[in-house]
């Protein structure tokens, strides 16, 4: 049975050792091994979470399955709107296609909705299979973005938005 909990502080290894658990298959075909490697380190390095939690104030979720830990998420109000952004979700691959993600997905929109939003967008890597799932969830394409991450290196994404 699929279940979604808040993610505290004391969540922030566990969100990392998914992290490192789910990213080589999600971005391996995609990503070249050094720019996976930095990406990693750079999101979800300990301090990084620490940060994006307690800083940025993005809310953690995770889900579980029969009370295994199979995927997470973070989103957060963007600033002088009643829109949200997505930061992160990401489901273990053998949960893939299962339900899971639009599970966390479903819970993050009964959240927001609640609290006033009224769209939620997130960033998806152009050449990401994510994109054909969050399509058929009713995300449309905005635009395209490239973001410097450094090192020379760059997410090049679509920005996607559900209407709520």
């Amino acid at each position: 049975m699929l279940s979604i909990r808040s993610a505290g502080f004391e969540d922030l290894q566990l969100i990392q050792k998914l992290a490192y658990e789910i990213w080589p298959s999600a971005y391996s075909d995609i990503l070249a091994t050094d720019q996976l490697a930095y990406m990693l380190d750079k999101i979800y390095s300990l301090s990084s979470l620490q940060h994006q939690f307690a800083i940025l104030k993005h809310t953690f979720i995770l889900a579980f399955e029969n009370g295994n830990a199979t995927g997470f998420a973070s989103y957060s109000a963007n600033e002088n709107s009643d829109a949200y952004h997505l930061h992160k979700i990401y489901v273990l691959p053998q949960q893939q296609g299962n339900g899971t993600g639009k599970f966390i997905l479903n819970k993050i929109i009964e959240s927001i909705r609640s609290a006033g939003a009224n769209s939620l967008d997130l960033n998806v890597n152009r050449y990401n299979k994510a994109k054909t799932f969050y399509e058929r969830l009713g995300f449309k394409i905005m635009k395209e973005t490239d973001i410097d991450i450094g090192h020379g290196y760059y997410m090049n994404d679509y920005i996607m938005k559900l209407e709520l």
